[in-house]
Formats: C-alpha cells, structure tokens, sequence
C-alpha cells in the first residue's frame, strides 16, 4: 500500500480531491517568557532549538473533543457539506478522550449526529498523514465517498510545567485541524506516492504512561504518570535521518524530482529538523511550509493547520503536487505525495 500506479488509477475511474479544511487553535497562549518564569530556561535557548515562540493552550472546561468539533465543523463548513454527507470520520489522535466509545464517534455526534462511521486512530505526530492514506484508499476503492480527517491534540494536560519536564512542556500546543477527502471523476488526482512505517523497538523514546506497568524499565521519574516522557536526543537523530529519507523514497515511488513538488507540508516539530531536509534536497525556502514558531508541536494538528494555512492563502491549489511528510512517537512515519 505504498504506491497508487497510473494504471491503477486509471482503472478504478476514481480520483480523490481535498474538498475543504478548516482549524481551530484554542486561545489560551503559553509563550516562551511564561515558560522562564516556570522553569530553568529562556526565550533564546528555546528559539534557537527549536524555533517556537509560544504554543496554544486549551481553555479550562475545554476538551480534546471540543477542538476536534470546532475543526470538523470548519472543514465541513469550507467543504459546503454537513455531518450527514460524510461517510467516515477519523479522529488522529494521541489523546483520545475515551476508548470506549471512540471519541471521534462522540465528535460525529457533536457535529450534527447521522450514522457515518467514526474511529480513532493513535499514530502519534504521523496520525494525520496515516489518515489522509487510508482514507484516500477507502475511496479510491469505491467504498467510501467522503471522509472526514481530523487531526487534535490537548497535549498541554499532558506536560509538566517544571524544570523536570521542561524536555517537553517547551514543546507541545493544543490545537485541531481537519480535511474533507472526496472523490471525483478526475482519476489522475489523488496520491501519486505514499508510505506508512513504524519501528516498535523506539517506543520508550517517546512514551505516555498512564501506569507504573507502562514505564520501560530503567527508567527514571517513574512518579510522573500521565506525563509525556521524552529522551530528545534519540528522537532528534531518528526524525533528522528518517525525514530526508523519507521523502527521498517517496519522491523515488513516484520517479519525479523534488523539484517538480510544488510545496512540502511537513510535520512541525523541529525548525532545526525542516532546515535539515530542505538543505538536503535543495528545496526553496518557500516551498516548505514552517509555522512551528507560532504553534508549537501540535503532534497530529501539525499537517493539517499547515494545509488548511496554506490553501486559505493559495499557496497550495488544484493542480499541484504537495507531499505530506510526518514522524512521531511509535515509532512512526509516514509520507502522501498528492497531485491535487
């Protein structure tokens, strides 16, 4: 499931196009000076590593699913649809509010109630990317003629605001943002190129222990249950590596050059990470999305707040070839090269 051939395409008579998208980023604002006076460090030590001014934080009484309806209804809304045409709806994310039921069932429910199908998906930072795949292959193969993606994270309630989880709290936001895939009678349009990985033997470098049993074993802070734990520099190397090679494959699946990409849509956790594949490859600096000094990592909101910013300003259309790029926690990555 890495590739969609033109003779595939062709055959089934169905493309896939990206009808609407929409965000919602919540309004409270954790800023890199709030941080200095929480914990040992500072404005300029976190701009430098990691390129992010300020993050989102939800609101009390403002939950996951909350985010995730207010981007779904503005989806819906860019899409001109309602809750009641979409056939599927796939919640990406790490924070599920229950897992029984789904949230994403509770969030069609929100949106307006009907009976589309509704699953959560946990793959992290790559959720979203994983997401938009399955559900470009659901139509494609004609089960399915809308599907509704939304990426949301409330990873604030999982960071501690002191110096001993400062690993963490300088980088994570809350924030959601989803997209409407449907189908249409262009076959040529849809993904071109795309992959889905994951290494379980890196889990415990990016981990959320809800109990003492969910802790590798040498670990340390074993008292900071339903925190976020992370060794930075081990995810740092994999991300680096991982994401230049990742689109080098993905570029070779679809046997066209990173010129001929239009923009790259990429996940946003690193500035110094997005600097590292864009020196690889050539890429001009404006053909890779970066809003991360706004945002902070909003894991699987990530790609889909740069796609919905990016088609509200026009810079990415009908017509053009984008790849979507993501790692994260797992762990996993994931790639989507789109001809629009």
């Amino acid at each position: 499931m890495n590739t969609t051939s033109p003779q595939a395409r062709a055959l089934s008579g169905i493309g896939v196009k990206i009808a609407g998208t929409g965000m919602y980023v919540p309004p409270g604002v954790i800023t890199n000076g709030d941080l200095e006076a929480l914990m040992d460090t500072s404005d300029e030590w976190i701009v430098q590593r990691t390129g992010i001014s300020k993050r989102h934080r939800a609101l009390p009484g403002q939950s996951l699913r909350h985010l995730a309806v207010e981007a779904g209804r503005a989806a819906l809304g860019d899409a001109g649809l309602s809750i009641q045409d979409v056939d599927l709806l796939i919640l990406a994310t790490v924070g599920a509010e229950t897992t029984c039921p789904a949230t994403a069932c509770r969030v069609v429910d929100d949106l307006g109630g009907g009976n589309a199908g509704a699953l959560d998906l946990v793959a992290a930072c790559s959720g979203f990317v994983y997401s938009m795949n399955l559900a470009h292959n659901m139509i494609r193969c004609g089960s399915m003629k809308r599907v509704l993606v939304i990426g949301a994270e409330h990873l604030t309630q999982f960071c501690e605001y002191t110096t001993r989880g400062r690993g963490t709290a300088i980088l994570f936001g809350d924030a959601a943002a989803g997209a409407v895939f449907e189908a249409c009678s262009d076959p040529s349009r849809g993904i071109l190129a795309q992959a889905m990985h994951s290494d379980g033997s890196g889990w415990k470098d990016l981990y959320l222990p809800y109990q003492e049993r969910d802790f590798p074993e040498d670990a340390e802070d074993r008292d900071m249950i339903g925190v976020l734990h992370m060794n930075g520099r081990a995810v740092f190397k994999f991300a680096v590596k991982t994401f230049c090679d990742l689109i080098d494959d993905t570029l070779k699946k679809a046997s066209i050059p990173a010129d001929d990409v239009d923009m790259f849509v990429c996940h946003q956790s690193n500035v110094r990470i997005l600097d590292a594949a864009r020196e690889r490859f050539g890429i001009p600096a404006e053909k890779l999305y970066v809003n991360i000094e706004r945002y902070g990592n909003t894991s699987a909101a990530s790609v889909p707040i740069c796609l919905d910013e990016l088609r509200k300003a026009g810079r990415v259309r009908d017509g053009q070839k984008v790849m979507f790029v993501a790692f994260g926690g797992g762990l996993t990555w994931a790639s989507s090269l789109w001809q629009l």
